[in-house]
């Protein structure tokens, strides 16, 4: 590996490559130029470019990217041939969802077991995972859980997260729309679908104002 300081926003489109690359690779393609990877996923080939070079010569001039191998090499650069274990912090709405999606298309990905307040959903399952007690989490050992979701109210949100770290979890992707304080040596994913919405709303309506004004 050429560069171990990669930007944040590269290693965001690393998973978006793998996948394509895993579909590409099952209808029997075997080479792309960053010029198609970059039609198929709408993102410039420069950018693509750039990313893998990151990385070292992945790819050869005049020929492109062998798609097996690339495929091969961002394998390992994600980790994915290990076993991710996850655990859910909070069995709401959005919590039993996760849990009945558990990751299906991702074989080296898996939420263990979950933890919520309600008493009528402790020691139930949902979808073969267990739900334990909120108070069992601190004195849980999770030292080899990779992250915590946590799908809790705002109000919940950063002791849910204090209470993780103190279990030995390190990692976070965080549905709850407020922002976590932790120490530095914890990881932090904050997926907000509200602001996600509101971002996509004001695009929309941006273009739209343009093509009408031209």
């Amino acid at each position: 590996m050429a560069n171990q300081n990669v930007p944040q926003a590269t290693a965001e489109r690393l998973p978006l490559y793998y996948r394509t690359l895993q579909r590409l690779v099952t209808i029997g393609k075997t080479r792309i130029s960053s010029s198609e990877f970059g039609d198929l996923l709408q993102i410039d080939s420069t950018t693509i470019r750039k990313d893998f070079s990151y990385f070292g010569a992945l790819g050869r001039k005049g020929y492109g990217y062998d798609t097996q191998y690339l495929m091969d090499f961002l394998r390992k650069t994600l980790y994915q041939d290990e076993l991710s274990k996850v655990v859910l912090i909070g069995v709401g709405h959005l919590g039993t969802a996760l849990l009945n999606h558990n990751f299906q298309k991702n074989n080296n990905t898996k939420i263990v077991k979950a933890y919520d307040v309600d008493p009528k959903k402790i020691g139930t399952e949902v979808s073969g995972t267990k739900i334990y007690a909120m108070n069992e989490l601190a004195t849980d050992d999770n030292s080899d859980i990779t992250a915590a979701i946590l799908t809790v109210p705002v109000a919940h949100a950063q002791e849910a997260a204090e209470m993780a770290l103190a279990s030995g979890i390190h990692g976070f992707l965080n549905f709850s729309p407020t922002v976590l304080s932790l120490p530095s040596h914890a990881y932090v994913r904050h997926v907000d679908m509200t602001v996600e919405l509101q971002a996509l709303i004001y695009f929309l309506n941006h273009s739209m104002e343009e093509r009408n004004s031209d």
